[in-house]
């Protein structure tokens, strides 16, 4: 006979109050791998390989993930690592900031400091976005995790939003102390904004202790997961969707820079106008999915990788023909169907994260952030890549990034395919689930 334990679970308000440290991560990093990126490859001059070095570091720090996932199975004190986390984001944000400073006059020491800094944000965020994770997947009921990763996720595309427009906004006329100033002042409010966001929380929640026995080393932790068919399968989905939805993220600024002679101001806006069309995706998918029941996450993940498809080939054929329709709108759109696949995806990796015979909620989510992040690194950096080499091959600057944009479409289409056998749900998915207060 089973037993089911009743647990505290958490509310939507204190869902809504995590949401707000995943805006503060996205408005940081967004700043980081956007903004410093354009300016690095634009106003620098540097090869778009520099900045896909650094950005791909701090993905690669992150397959500590795992490890912080363990932890959070293990500890009851994930509110710590979720502010530490976003303490050190912070230091290593000033630091990637303060390194631009030091590229004209001192090459080597700002390389230096550049890849401590970089090191740093990817030990950041990899403690305090799984540590948040892992928290939301124990304690969020069953039938609440999909809404909760859709409310979570919209929150931080508005971060990301906001902080792109508003930066773009702060930034005309740029200049480097203003640059300083604005991160300075945005990592300082992210971190209060956390650290009351998070404020007792985890205090109201039961602790559930862990068995004599039960811990084992990571190796051992992840072999067990790797085991598990819907878990293996599904990090394969997550690398290669991942790496698709990545690719574009150095070099879509740097071609609206060159090829349509956007001014620092107004490549900034445009991300804000991408993720601003994230924000729609995912409003829509977490409406016509969650409240009005239409479609299933495996339907809306295809529908979103197929999209994104055509939005990309979209970019890179108003390159090719000087076509005069504005590129904000394809921008825009590709947002929108990025949106629609990531918060399906994401209310997947929720929802799959509680499967098997262990509570290991905090290694799998921490097993598939290390695999976002390696293919988030890898995305970028083979996108930086291919652009620099086939600029060398002869190839003109719109040709070069015109055929990475083709490749990248050619991967989303390739993880819509993967997504049938890949995303899949036991059939007794959500019943016997005990909703307090429901």
């Amino acid at each position: 006979m089973s037993t089911y334990i009743h647990q505290n679970t958490l509310g939507w308000f204190s869902i809504f109050r995590l949401g707000l440290v995943q805006a503060c991560l996205g408005a940081v990093v967004v700043i980081m791998t956007s903004t410093l990126n354009r300016l690095m490859v634009v106003e620098l001059s540097m090869a778009a390989t520099v900045p896909g070095f650094l950005v791909g570091l701090h993905y690669a720090v992150q397959l500590s993930r795992p490890k912080w996932g363990l932890i959070s199975d293990l500890e009851n004190n994930r509110t710590k690592w979720i502010n530490l986390g976003m303490l050190i984001l912070g230091v290593g944000a000033n630091l990637a900031t303060l390194s631009l400073v030091l590229f004209n006059s001192n090459p080597f020491l700002a390389i230096l400091l550049s890849i401590f800094a970089y090191t740093l944000i990817g030990l950041g965020v990899g403690a305090s976005g799984t540590s948040l994770l892992a928290l939301m997947a124990k304690h969020t009921s069953e039938r609440r995790r999909p809404a909760a990763a859709m409310i979570t996720w919209l929150m931080m595309i508005f971060g990301i939003a906001m902080t792109a427009g508003v930066v773009g906004a702060l930034l005309d006329p740029y200049s480097f102390g203003l640059l300083l100033r604005i991160v300075a002042g945005l990592t300082v409010l992210t971190l209060i904004v956390s650290i009351v966001s998070t404020w007792k929380i985890e205090n109201s929640l039961d602790k559930i202790e862990q068995k004599d026995g039960e811990k084992v080393p990571l190796l051992e932790e992840l072999k067990s997961l790797w085991e598990h068919s819907k878990t293996r399968n599904f990090t394969i989905f997550v690398f290669l969707s991942m790496t698709a939805y990545f690719m574009q993220e150095l070099i879509l600024e740097p071609y609206a820079g060159i090829v349509f002679q956007y001014t620092p101001s107004e490549t900034t806006s445009l991300s804000g106008m991408q993720n601003g069309g994230v924000f729609i995706g995912m409003l829509t998918v977490g409406i016509l999915a969650t409240a009005l029941k239409l479609g299933t996450l495996k339907s809306w993940v295809q529908a979103g990788c197929f999209g994104s498809c055509f939005m990309l080939i979209s970019i890179m054929l108003l390159g090719q023909f000087n076509s005069s329709f504005p590129l904000e709108f394809a921008v825009i759109g590709l947002g929108f169907f990025n949106g629609m696949f990531a918060v399906a995806a994401i209310g997947s990796m929720m929802s799959l994260a509680g499967s098997g015979s262990k509570s290991r909620e905090g290694t799998r989510m921490g097993l598939w952030g290390a695999a976002q992040a390696i293919a988030a690194g890898f995305g970028g950096l083979l996108g930086t890549i291919l652009v620099d080499l086939l600029q060398v091959a002869n190839l003109s600057p719109v040709n070069a990034y015109g055929m990475v944009f083709s490749l990248e479409a050619g991967l989303f289409a390739l993880a819509a395919l993967l997504a049938s056998t890949s995303i899949t749900f036991n059939k007794n998915y959500g019943k016997n689930i005990a909703i307090p207060g429901e």
